[in-house]
């Protein structure tokens, strides 16, 4: 295999198994944040039991997202030090912002949080949890800025090296693509929060119908119980899931409808910046209007002579694209020769490109995983909000239906958030290729701003360094995939009681609890 391939496949698959913790832990943390919330204000004990449950998932989602994410910093010195000289001067500032502004707050006031319960005061100690929150997403913030000045770049101008050079920090922390891509992360990841409160929640309430302690009456409503059997199912359990559960769906909605508008701005975006991606998103090989629902292709090619459009709408890409219903959007087979005119046919015969240089350029990316990408986004955040919708009026008398189909159907409803937003990252980052940094001279006034991907490889690095370290990194995440889905089964399953031994002591004296309810000589304290 070609070193270039392999190094691709490393990022790849440590890029896309990183992310699966990340938008869980910007949208739970900001959950557990308002939950907590509500305990302080009310002193309502089902807010603290939902606090300590979901704050002990979200822990070990964050534990292991750091563990992964650490790979990526060592991945642009390592098998991308080309790419790592050409953006240098410029991913140097929003990096150095995400490690000590962003990361540094986020895990030492979240290290606060966790050492915190019974030791501070109950309106600190929130605001510690708050501060960690508010980091993560700070954080997520200046790396979306460094992604985006690879989609679209701006604020600088070429060095005498023929490398960019920032000019307007302020440029590239405003970019457009930044702030439209930031909001859709964010809302993405409030998506996938909700639902996964959702299913999570749907199944303990199952268990309880399940069980028999929860029951309902002639018209259908919630008789609630509670059993001595197993500690901590009583009836504030109940409220612990059922006030999850609704909360989830109604984060989740808006959390869709969020990335609909921010979605669309997206959109309106890259048809600007990247015309060739959104063509190739919609299959649209030829200048014009309509919007491919659905378009079949030899899946192996970029050739427009293998897509056979099967259904389509007038008028609906004009308007995704410029906001003007009918307008004539352009197409694959008139663009690509724009490209072929500013950026050559072949990689340029410079010392950058090595051996690489002469050989052909593909300005069409793989169509069909662009196409695909483009609608499984859409179409699973689809099925989220509307199963979401479902849940909040199957739920309107207070509890779930016994079928235990339709509890592991809520249990799978957490996997397509995951699912579309892991499709929408490889929508993007595909479908600027062959462009490891795309070009857009609209923007900076320099043509000269551009990197293929092919320039972006280490050049010391061999294929069997990379094919080592492809299989010993993939061993190594599915070490850690293991470990994380066992912690998880084992305390979601255990419910609130696993993350609060305290609601299985007897007998101790209420004088010897800290100041939020919890025996002061928990030793496992620390982990909450």
């Amino acid at each position: 295999m070609d070193v270039l391939d392999i190094a691709r496949w490393q990022f790849g698959i440590t890029t896309v198994y990183h992310f699966l913790m990340v938008p869980l832990t910007l949208g739970l943390g900001m959950a557990v944040a308002i939950m907590q919330t509500r305990w302080v204000r009310t002193g309502d004990e089902k807010f603290l039991r939902m606090t300590k449950f979901w704050g002990k998932v979200y822990l070990i989602n964050f534990i292991v997202g750091v563990a992964t994410g650490l790979v990526q910093e060592f991945q642009f010195g390592m098998a991308w030090s080309e790419y790592s000289r050409f953006v240098g001067d410029v991913f140097g500032a929003p990096l150095a912002m995400e490690g000590l502004l962003a990361f540094f707050v986020e895990s030492t006031f979240l290290g606060i949080w966790i050492f915190g319960w019974g030791r501070l005061r109950k309106g600190l100690h929130l605001a510690a949890l708050w501060c960690a929150v508010i980091g993560s997403w700070i954080s997520a913030f200046f790396i979306i800025v460094a992604n985006s000045w690879m989609q679209h770049p701006v604020g600088v101008e070429l060095g005498d090296d023929g490398r960019p050079v920032m000019t307007d920090v302020w440029a590239v922390l405003t970019n457009n693509t930044a702030l439209a891509a930031y909001t859709h992360t964010i809302l993405g990841a409030l998506v996938v929060a909700g639902m996964f409160l959702l299913g999570i929640s749907w199944y303990h309430l199952w268990r309880r119908r399940h069980d028999g302690i929860d029951t309902v009456d002639a018209t259908g409503r919630v008789v609630v119980g509670q059993t001595d059997a197993a500690p901590g199912r009583d009836k504030v359990d109940h409220g612990v899931w059922l006030w999850s559960l609704r909360f989830g769906a109604v984060v989740a909605i808006v959390g869709f409808l969020g990335t609909v508008v921010s979605g669309d701005i997206q959109g309106k975006l890259m048809y600007e910046q990247q015309p060739m991606k959104m063509a190739a998103a919609e299959a649209a090989c030829h200048t014009g209007s309509s919007f491919s629902v659905l378009s079949l292709g030899d899946p192996g090619s970029s050739d427009c002579s293998d897509v056979i459009t099967l259904i389509e709408v007038p008028g609906v890409l004009g308007f995704l694209g410029t906001g003007e219903w009918g307008a004539d959007m352009p197409g694959i087979r008139d663009l690509e020769p724009q490209y072929v005119d500013q950026y050559g046919a072949t990689i340029p015969d410079d010392a950058l490109y090595g051996d690489r240089a002469g050989t052909e350029v593909h300005y069409v990316p793989v169509m069909w995983v662009t196409y695909w990408g483009f609608r499984l986004m859409i179409g699973l955040g689809g099925v989220v909000a509307a199963g979401a919708v479902i849940a909040l009026w199957l739920t309107r008398k207070g509890t779930v239906l016994r079928s235990k189909w339709i509890m592991r159907l809520a249990l799978l409803g957490i996997v397509a958030p995951f699912a579309a937003n892991i499709a929408g990252w490889i929508f993007t980052e595909l479908g600027r290729q062959p462009f490891v940094v795309a070009p857009n001279p609209d923007a900076t006034g320099i043509d000269g701003v551009f990197m293929f991907t092919a320039a972006a490889v280490s050049p010391g690095v061999t294929a069997g360094e990379l094919l080592f370290s492809v299989i010993t990194l993939t061993a190594v995440y599915g070490v850690m995939l293991v470990i994380e889905l066992f912690l998880m089964v084992k305390y979601i399953r255990g419910g609130v009681a696993a993350s609060m031994p305290e609601l299985g002591a007897r007998g101790h004296d209420d004088d010897d609890e800290g100041s939020d309810g919890r025996a002061s000589d928990d030793v496992l304290s620390f982990a909450y």
